[in-house]
């Protein structure tokens, strides 16, 4: 009888979103003027059930921070970085400097070798990515970290020369001599292709010709894919989809296809159709549920999505539209940047040394009627344990 009252409230827990999610990560950011020290960081990771965060480079204090901790991390290898890795000493200098100190206390899982670099604007950085890629893998080898530590690299959507219906995906020809090397870099050493995956790029492009709740993850009619017949009732879905018809089109069928950003911001500018707190509430509410259900994808339906929410924190410092500095769940302090359907307790202090802290649950609104409903719930089921444990006194 005991066993069954724990299994219930087990699953009330889960049910609110207490229980870690294996397959969600969150992108920790650090181009901020007013942002908080990594310990502050950890504490609100792990009051959040967060264990898996990516970050932009490899900042000493937040690999230091971390060590010890239940949270893996992705670092990255900056882009301006790539040529000066490319050479193997220089490769292996760089994980022994900034890799080997640190692991494995600190849960380091995966190296990402750049940053969208088949897209970015220095056009030269594609000749150096998977030389740069082998160089960083072999240096893992010789110190014997290569069992546990990836090496990956995130791309962005605009690699794809046709994306819709996802079974037309298929790689722009300007980047295919490459990415065969880098998929053959990836299908050698079981690692992951990631994709920066961001629908509300699609409907801010063209609001008036994608459907708001088919990328924002509500219910919807959804689309199928005319060749497959596959039932497709998100976007995100069907880029991530796009992209494994891509990789098969180059004859690569066994990688995995995981989304290493994806998001929806709170702000924009007037142009930056869609950009408002409510759309990124929808979004980021709906993409959690998703997450807790460890769903696949409609091509891959027995293989859960593993899918890094951007971002953390709210930057200030990066440039470009204002989007771009309003992805966060949080403020630089802790407080929740808009209402995401999660509810948040905060505790705060600018002139105490205690830590902030925050816990996070899923709930369908903010109602308050259904969050003291659910508290009722436990209340009582703690008081009828309390019970049972009498009577079991009394015989």
């Amino acid at each position: 009888m005991m066993i069954h009252v724990f299994l219930l409230l087990s699953l009330c827990f889960s049910d609110y979103g207490f229980l870690p999610v294996a397959s969600l990560g969150i992108n920790y950011g650090q181009v901020g003027s007013n942002l908080p020290p990594p310990d502050k960081v950890l504490d609100l990771l792990s009051s959040l059930k967060i264990t898996k965060a990516k970050i932009y480079d490899t900042n000493p204090q937040i690999l230091t921070t971390f060590a010890n901790s239940n949270v893996e991390l992705i670092v990255t290898v900056e882009n301006q970085m790539l040529a000066v890795v490319m050479d193997p000493q220089q490769a292996l200098q760089w994980v022994t400097t900034h890799i080997k100190p640190y692991f494995p206390a600190t849960k380091i899982t995966e190296i990402s070798v750049g940053n969208e670099v088949f897209t970015d604007d220095d056009t030269s950085l594609i000749g150096y990515l998977v030389p740069a890629m082998v160089s960083i893998h072999g240096a893992l080898v010789q110190l014997g970290l290569d069992k546990y530590i990836h090496v990956s690299t995130p791309n962005s959507l605009a690699i794809l020369q046709e994306s819709f219906p996802p079974s037309a995906g298929s790689f722009k020809s300007q980047v295919s001599a490459t990415m065969s090397q880098y998929l053959q870099f990836l299908a050698n050493t079981g690692s992951p292709f990631w994709i920066n995956a961001y629908p509300y790029f699609a409907y801010k492009g063209a609001p008036n010709n994608v459907s708001l709740d088919y990328v924002l993850l509500n219910k919807n009619p959804g689309m199928v894919d005319p060749y497959t017949k596959l039932h497709y009732d998100n976007m995100l879905y069907a880029q991530v989809d796009a992209v494994v018809y891509a990789m098969f089109r180059l004859g690569y069928s066994g990688i995995e296809v995981r989304v290493s950003e994806t998001g929806w911001p709170s702000k924009g500018d007037p142009d930056e159709t869609g950009a408002t707190p409510a759309n990124a509430a929808v979004y980021n509410r709906n993409l959690l549920r998703r997450q807790m259900r460890n769903e696949g994808t409609p091509l891959r339906p027995n293989t859960k999505l593993e899918v890094y929410l951007f971002a953390l924190f709210n930057e200030d410092m990066k440039p470009g539209p204002t989007s771009e500095r309003n992805y966060g769940l949080f403020q630089p302090d802790g407080t929740i940047a808009y209402n995401v359907g999660l509810s948040a307790l905060s505790t705060t202090s600018s002139t105490s040394s205690s830590s902030s802290s925050a816990s996070i649950f899923l709930t369908s609104s903010a109602d308050k009627a259904a969050r003291t409903g659910y508290q009722s719930l436990v209340y009582w089921m703690f008081v009828y344990l309390l019970a049972f444990q009498v009577l079991l006194r009394q015989h």
